[in-house]
């Protein structure tokens, strides 16, 4: 049938299902592709927090969403055009992010009495239940449709079943005027040495997907978003956790060192150290250790032996690490901890985003412990802050905490790979060959940073502990030089200010209000503080990748308006660090804790409130 085509300048795709239903894997070849046909895009994965639900249930609904547009795109989207939902629990879980004119493309054949209970519906008709009637609903017997297809492949049904989501996809790329063939290379390179039986019935049933949409008289509009306008150069999706690998491997090169990286497998960081571990032929070396404190343990072992060392966690991770840190701060050894934040306290939901951690990354160890503290943004700024973190650890000898959140780890976004030639080279701390009197922790009279002496080198040997120790590396318990070490071991932290870029901002450099927030609030900020000013609002808009230490105009930045709006995902705990460090102020706080990124929407209210 003829179909209207409609030009549009971005859409919102959520693909819910199972856990096991291959909806990630779904959403991902979505984004992928759009990458490659060249729109801007945003990804959100959403996992289920009860990793074992039952099956069919709300808890246990994982989901995708995807947004891509003919532009930069700042955050994965608000609400969605299209839901498709491979059961009735999947369609009761994301009914709510639905806009007024969307698409809601369902399985029917999982919409059954079983189905429906195990959902929690309790009437005959589950869009009157949900209100969303009213909506485009695509019921498709997708189930029944894969059977039909791959009928003669000789998959059992297990297998069979498991490309129900294929189906779905090849529906959603006629929909959207995706092209099939990024789909059908990567089904080659997925099973073409161990299961090359399974491209056939794969590339089957993405084409008879896409076909059976062309097809039915319930899809009576495709849409098509152009590529977007973005410097030029050469992309490629990237998720934050990749690139905050990457970030450090290219760290590792440019100081000639090479790179340890040892750490526990944590939610949601795991990805790092499964990334790194696979280059082993750039010099790095892993290990998975059995625990969170053998990590960072061995992370340290490693930076005293010379090594650019690095270990990862997320936020209970980093409680059982705190002991280490402040060995790491006594030791005045270079460590890179990347903390990929999650919704606590405790376990709390190991899937779910939070900026959680900030007071914990701040003060989250025993005695007077300062660390450099810094965040990054989006999934490819992950690349640039773990350079930042490394760079800064080997030149001013000191500990470096590296915020993400799990919204960046596994959300994605174009990014264009850059130049290595671009990135400065790192210099690590060294002392001198030529010393005449060595002493451990003498400090470099502008940075206050002791230089790294490393195991062999004759003539440079000293003690590293626990203990507090003079600037000549012998043990002191005097109350004098416990004062001093702990002083200069803060103002070395502070100098670090000298490689921070100044704090910008967007729009007017003074006025009445400045929206500030930091690590991944950055693209829903910026998106909110995009539409105030198209509507005429005079707002300005700065956002902090440096905490500790702040950027060294901070205060003046801050002087120039009445009033700071600090969103943040928590019940205001950068907006109370902002509040010690620059008081004077007003501070009003915007914040959300479900688990969820912000809504743009929540933003705009928020200013609107307090204009």
């Amino acid at each position: 049938m003829e179909h209207k085509v409609i030009y549009t300048s971005d859409i919102v795709i959520r693909f819910p299902g199972d856990s096991g239903d291959g909806m990630q894997l779904t959403g991902t070849l979505f984004a992928n592709m759009s990458a490659v046909f060249g729109n801007g895009l945003a990804t959100f994965p959403d996992y289920p927090a009860e990793i074992r639900a039952p099956k069919g249930t709300v808890a246990g609904v994982s989901g995708f969403q995807v947004h891509i547009g003919n532009h930069k795109v700042n955050t994965p989207g608000d609400f969605c055009d299209m839901l498709v939902a491979m059961n009735p629990a999947a369609l009761k879980a994301n009914a709510k992010w639905l806009k007024r004119n969307a698409t809601v493309l369902v399985n029917a054949d999982a919409f059954d009495e079983i189905g429906l209970a195990k959902a929690g519906f309790t009437g005959g008709d589950p869009f009157e239940e949900l209100h969303i009637e009213d909506r485009n609903i695509i019921c498709a017997p997708i189930t029944r449709l894969v059977e039909e297809s791959l009928k003669d492949s000789g998959l059992d049904n297990v297998a069979l079943h498991k490309c129900k989501n294929m189906f779905t996809l090849g529906m959603a790329c006629f929909i959207y005027s995706r092209p099939l063939e990024y789909i059908y290379d990567y089904i080659e390179k997925k099973f073409g040495k161990k299961h090359p039986e399974m491209i056939a019935p794969n590339r089957k049933v993405v084409f008879d997907g896409f076909n059976y949409a062309s097809n039915i008289q319930a899809v009576a509009d495709t849409y098509r978003v152009a590529p977007a306008r973005l410097e030029a150069g050469t992309y490629r999706n990237i998720t934050g956790n990749q690139a905050a690998a990457w970030g450090l491997i290219a760290a590792a090169e440019k100081s000639g060192l090479p790179l340890f990286c040892g750490s526990y497998p944590i939610t949601p960081a795991t990805s790092i150290l499964e990334e790194l571990a696979i280059h082993k032929y750039l010099n790095v070396k892993t290990m998975q250790t059995e625990d969170e404190i053998a990590g960072i343990c061995c992370a340290i072992g490693a930076a005293f032996a010379g090594n650019l060392a690095v270990t990862t966690t997320s936020g209970p991770g980093l409680s059982l690490k705190s002991e280490a840190l402040g060995l790491a701060v006594m030791t005045e050894l270079p460590l890179v901890v990347i903390d990929v934040q999650r919704a606590g306290p405790c376990t709390g939901m190991p899937t779910k985003t939070e900026q959680a951690d900030l007071n914990e990354a701040l003060y989250g160890r025993n005695g007077e412990s300062p660390m450099v503290v810094i965040a990054s943004h989006s999934p490819a700024h992950c690349f640039d802050t773990a350079f930042m973190a490394a760079r800064i650890a080997l030149e001013r000898m000191v500990p470096v905490l590296m915020l993400s959140e799990g919204f960046l780890g596994n959300g994605s976004e174009p990014w264009r790979i850059p130049s290595m030639s671009d990135y400065p080279e790192i210099h690590p701390n060294y002392v001198p060959s030529v010393c005449e009197a060595y002493k451990p922790f003498e400090r470099d009279a502008g940075t206050l940073s002791r230089k790294w002496a490393v195991p062999g080198m004759p003539g440079f040997e000293h003690r590293v502990g626990g203990l507090e120790k003079n600037h000549n590396g012998v043990l002191s318990n005097a109350p004098e030089n416990h004062e001093l070490m702990v002083r200069e071991r803060a103002a070395k932290v502070a100098a670090v200010v000298s490689m921070i870029p100044d704090l910008k901002v967007e729009g007017e450099q003074s006025g009445d209000i400045l929206i500030v927030g930091w690590g991944g609030t950055y693209g829903h900020i910026l998106s909110a503080f995009e539409e105030l000013r198209n509507e005429g609002r005079k707002v300005s808009f700065a956002h902090f990748d440096f905490i500790c230490p702040l950027p060294g105009n901070t205060e003046e930045v801050l002087s120039g308006f009445r009033r700071i709006i600090v969103c943040e995902l928590n019940s205001g705990q950068f907006a109370s660090y902002l509040r010690s460090t620059h008081p004077g102020h007003e501070y009003i706080q915007c914040n959300r804790i479900q688990g969820q990124t912000f809504l743009v929407k929540d933003i705009v209210d928020c200013i609107n409130e307090n204009a």
